[in-house]
């Protein structure tokens, strides 16, 4: 429990630390889309930390190279900000949950307007 505790708030820290340098220290031309950090889940090791990242406008695929890219510099000045024995390589992953949430979302929204459309000429037969 300790060690789930632990690298929870190491993950928390991370995040908060390349949200920051995601707005004010990385200046790769690359990375031309609005980068949101919406996860870091770091191992039970502390070998490695993957960063969940939503990308949204410019060229997506571009800006995630830049991010790789960028990834050695990113770990070192995480490793100035956290005392740690060893500081976790940093891996980028896209995080598209926000995608498939607007997906549900219109899906559901979808199902429920043929729902009250079908109710509503039930409703209008009923009548008759």
């Amino acid at each position: 429990m300790a060690s789930y505790n632990r690298t929870r708030r190491i993950s928390e820290e991370i995040k908060k630390i390349i949200g920051q340098m995601l707005i004010n220290g990385i200046k790769d031309p690359r990375i031309t889309s609005m980068v949101s950090v919406t996860d870091v889940e770091v191992t039970n090791d502390l070998r490695y930390a993957f960063v969940y990242v939503s990308l949204l406008g410019g060229n997506e695929e571009e800006s995630l190279v830049g991010l790789k890219s960028s990834a050695g510099f990113i770990r070192r000045e995480v490793g100035k900000k956290i005392k740690l024995r060893y500081i976790p390589e940093i891996m980028f992953k896209v995080d598209d949950s926000i995608e498939r949430g607007m997906y549900m979302d219109n899906l559901i929204r979808k199902v429920n307007e043929e729902n009250s459309s079908k109710v509503e000429e039930n409703e209008d037969e009923a009548d008759e």
